[in-house]
């Protein structure tokens, strides 16, 4: 099993640790679920804010959940790990055998576990197939399966709306050429340097040209974004009167979708001015906690630079909702 870069006894550092615990507030017990578990830090957290608190944890990622398990031992049966996809909380809640939690949290993105496999193909730091599936038992395609079969403009259609890069279409032309020549991109390297060929950078990029296509890819590989709205709107249905929901983004696609889901969850309705009767579904369900995103801490940017990009929304369901 992979580990965290230093093994599996290296420090984590959950994103955003202290804000999610001030909008959580799990000292007060009961019932928690983490929807994307990872290394389990956040998890940890949790449990160690009273002996009231238990949790239900939820990853995709096979290893994710075998080091969480470990890590988080010491709190025997107050945490509870389960192989699933987040947007499946309410089955997994149902095979529980729980209800009502007090706070769920949505972590979205990469683990570290995952930015740090020298194999699965997350991170062009390291040459690797190109897979970037968050589950690797899945069967489903993966990155390299996308780039040996998808046309020219479903290629470039994914780069640009999923990574929002302007050189999308330039990319994606290369990488159907070299296709076409007989020697298909299949490795990190590989496509790194191909996007940094068709983009040419200048000095003063502040990230690495190839990040915003190594994004698309696995938003594409692992459908991150469908069903994100039904999923929250789920997850304040399930908390308890009074409970806290805390998601945290760390590009802008998800954080526009919180966003917004946020806002017809708490009664904005986004329908055209002049139509007569509201087909949005905006309900006064929450109350916003975050007028405006959290970001983290120039110290905690500092000490784990891979927070630079997060966001953290949180919302409370209203009492009698």
């Amino acid at each position: 099993m992979a580990a965290p870069l230093g093994g599996m006894g290296a420090p984590h550092r959950p994103v955003l640790l202290e804000e999610t615990m001030k909008f959580l507030v799990p000292d007060r017990g009961g019932l928690f679920v983490d929807c994307t578990v990872g290394l389990g830090g956040h998890s940890e957290a949790i449990l160690q804010s009273s002996e009231a608190t238990r949790v239900v944890g939820i990853d995709l990622d096979p290893e994710a959940l075998t080091y969480a398990r470990q890590r988080l031992a010491a709190f025997g049966q107050r945490f509870r790990a389960f192989q699933a996809n987040f947007r499946q909380i309410e089955s997994v809640l149902r095979e529980a055998g729980e209800s009502n939690p007090q706070g769920i949290l949505a972590d979205l993105g990469v683990s570290s576990l995952q930015f740090d496999s020298t194999e699965r193909g997350f991170s062009f730091r390291f040459d690797a197939p190109l897979d970037m599936r968050m589950n690797p038992e899945s069967g489903d395609e993966t990155a390299a399966d996308i780039l040996r079969e998808r046309s020219e403009e479903e290629i470039a259609n994914i780069i640009f709306e999923f990574g929002e890069e302007r050189h999308s279409r330039r990319i994606a032309r290369r990488i159907v050429q070299r296709r076409e020549q007989g020697t298909p991109v299949t490795t990190t390297k590989g496509l790194a340097d191909l996007v940094q060929q068709s983009v040419r950078p200048k000095k003063h990029y502040q990230i690495h040209p190839a990040t915003r296509t190594f994004q698309a890819l696995r938003i594409a590989v692992n459908h991150e974004l469908e069903g994100l709205e039904k999923f929250i709107e789920t997850a304040v249905d399930l908390l308890t009167p009074g409970g806290r929901f805390v998601g945290i983004s760390f590009h802008s696609l998800e954080d526009r979708v919180l966003k917004r889901e946020f806002r017809r969850l708490a009664g904005h309705c986004d329908c055209p001015p002049r139509q007569p009767v509201c087909s949005c579904g905006a309900r006064k369900a929450v109350e916003i906690l975050t007028r405006r995103p959290i970001t983290p801490k120039p110290d905690e940017v500092d000490a784990n630079p891979r927070a630079r990009s997060a966001k953290l929304r949180a919302c409370s369901k209203l009492i009698g909702n």
